[in-house]
């Protein structure tokens, strides 16, 4: 059986001019990063601007083991299921973080006969947006610290420095540091602390801004500090906006790739969606309603995550609304949340499915309050037993939702035919989207909204450390939605509370505002904005040999 690299290795890719081709995209609108890979330029997003939108199709999943449950695999095997039933489609994709490909979860294009290549490229470094990001980040960071430095003129209070530097790489003995050590030509000595790439507000920003322009007002609009006498202190105030939009001018670019199949694929942004909000950036997304269609995009983990923050945050800002919701469930995922162990779930345990179904019906339940068409795509493993499929299909059935067996896979686009033909027929049924709160709701009310209409919470509990946050954020933050960074693995804020729970409360410990990005965050849990890496890290199986032939990305 070969490998996810293997096959991406083996792929017979399309030049990328050729790709756009079929997308009505010229030379001339594209920006190339060699043969296989290209930005796509303004000229073209001003070009389609007036067209028609597509069908929005959002792909979510229950909540998965730690290894991951398939959800990219199955967006790019709709997106390359599509052409074969005649409908013309584009996937947009996050881009992949470096921390989980040299840490616990590898890759993040796919896998087996779905993926979206060049796979490798699309894994490490991609087209530098990450860097970039980084970057810009960590010149507003430097430009602080400088401000510090010569004087202070501003008044900062260097004990209420919110900012963080970045890197995009899991490294847990960054998470909290001191700088300025060494003496008064070294800088002013302070507490600070690393978060994740994918975690910076700067993400954030890039994910959700309409142009440039947007994209420097927000960057100005970044709370950094606030003075000895609390007065707010923004990215603007440093100077820092234009600086860091210049980084950002190509990254902003949204990126087209092709699958294995040869189907469009943009792929632009990568927010995580346990500490972040979890979607591409609103302009790949709009841009590819422009130019096919069929829009296929996902969120990240669990719909209580990636999704919820896709409806209630990307949609809400950027005025979009989904035609099809695909929840994306696995035997393995719902045995796990049956209670089995990791290292059991290839062996058959319809008992155990049966105990963790619960978690499956929670997603159909909550998908459907937004007023959205739902099908529930059943991912097919290798050692899935017929019974364990069949019961998962009787599930489906006694709930009245639709649902089709995905092998995409195994086989590609041929093995999502059926999930494809279920999600047009989807479309085409009268959808009423709304989100599940008013955003004019106070920030408590708000945070309340989400944990007991998703999560299923009795209420929540703020410390005294998130009262004082609201407090003094809740003006600055007024009509902004809420993105809630928690523990993928469980409905609730403990991980270990599989299936669906019942009778919890969830606590939230800090509340800040990322008011660049237009949303404000509340932390549960023991959640960290800098994950760290496993015992045994997928880097150590990552190799280059002599002729530039890389192996042991998955």
């Amino acid at each position: 059986m070969l490998s996810d690299i293997e096959i991406a290795q083996g792929a017979k890719m399309l030049p990328i001019k050729e790709v756009a081709k079929s997308l009505d995209i010229s030379e001339d609108e594209l920006e190339f990063y060699g043969k296989y890979k290209a930005k796509l330029s303004e000229e073209l997003v001003d070009r389609v601007k007036d067209r028609p939108d597509g069908k929005l199709i959002l792909v979510t999943a229950i909540n998965p083991t730690p290894a991951g449950e398939g959800k990219t695999t199955t967006s790019v095997g709709l997106g390359q299921a599509m052409p074969l039933i005649g409908k013309k489609a584009i996937i947009a994709l996050r881009e992949p973080s470096l921390g989980p490909v040299f840490g616990i979860k590898g890759g993040a294009a796919g896998g087996g006969y779905a993926q979206v290549v060049p796979m490798e490229d699309i894994n490490l470094h991609f087209t530098g947006d990450m860097h970039a990001i980084t970057a810009a980040n960590n010149l507003l960071c430097a430009l602080l610290d400088n401000h510090l430095q010569q004087g202070n003129t501003l008044g900062i209070d260097q004990r209420r420095i919110l900012l963080k530097r970045c890197l995009d790489m899991n490294d847990r003995a960054l998470r909290y540091v001191n700088v300025g050590l060494g003496g008064k030509v070294n800088g002013i000595p302070r507490e600070d602390g690393f978060q994740i790439t994918v975690a910076s507000e700067v993400m954030a920003i890039l994910c959700l801004c309409s142009d440039i322009t947007d994209l420097k007002r927000r960057l100005g609009n970044i709370l950094v500090a606030y003075t000895y006498d609390g007065k707010p202190i923004f990215a603007r105030d440093l100077k820092a906006d234009g600086a860091m939009a210049a980084l950002l001018k190509d990254a902003i670019k949204p990126n087209l790739v092709q699958t294995l199949e040869n189907t469009p694929a943009i792929m632009h942004g990568g927010p995580f969606a346990n500490i972040a909000h979890g979607c591409n950036s609103v302009r790949a997304t709009k841009l590819a309603l422009k130019l096919a269609d069929y829009c296929i995009t996902e969120a990240g983990f669990g719909s209580d995550l990636g999704a919820e923050k896709f409806l209630d945050i990307k949609c809400r800002l950027a005025g979009l609304a989904p035609s099809a919701i695909v929840i994306v469930a696995t035997v393995r995922a719902l045995k796990y949340n049956g209670g089995v162990a990791k290292t059991d779930l290839k062996a058959e345990n319809v008992e155990a499915l049966s105990k963790g179904i619960v978690n499956l019906g929670a997603h159909i339940e909550n998908m459907k309050k937004f007023g959205v068409p739902v099908v529930v795509a059943i991912n097919r493993f290798g050692e899935d037993s017929d019974a364990e499929l069949k019961y998962i299909a009787d599930y489906c059935e006694s709930l009245g939702a639709d649902f089709a067996l995905s092998e995409v896979f195994a086989k590609g686009g041929e093995g999502g035919k059926e999930l494809a033909e279920k999600v047009v027929a989807a479309c085409e049924k009268e959808a009423h989207f709304a989100p599940i709160y008013d955003a004019d709701l106070s920030i408590k009310e708000k945070i309340t909204a989400i944990a007991k209409t998703i999560y299923g919470a009795e209420g929540v509990n703020f410390t005294a450390a998130a009262e004082k946050n609201i407090a003094e954020i809740e003006e600055l933050g007024k009509g902004m939605p809420v993105c809630i960074a928690k523990t993928q693995y469980s409905l609730s804020d403990d991980e270990k509370a599989l299936g669906r729970p019942t009778g919890f409360t969830v606590t939230v410990r800090e509340v800040k505002i990322s008011a660049g990005a237009g949303f404000i965050v509340a932390l549960t849990g023991s959640i960290m904005t800098m994950p760290g890496l496993p015992k045994v890290p997928a880097a150590n199986n990552i190799d280059v040999s002599a002729d530039g032939k890389i192996t042991g990305l998955f």
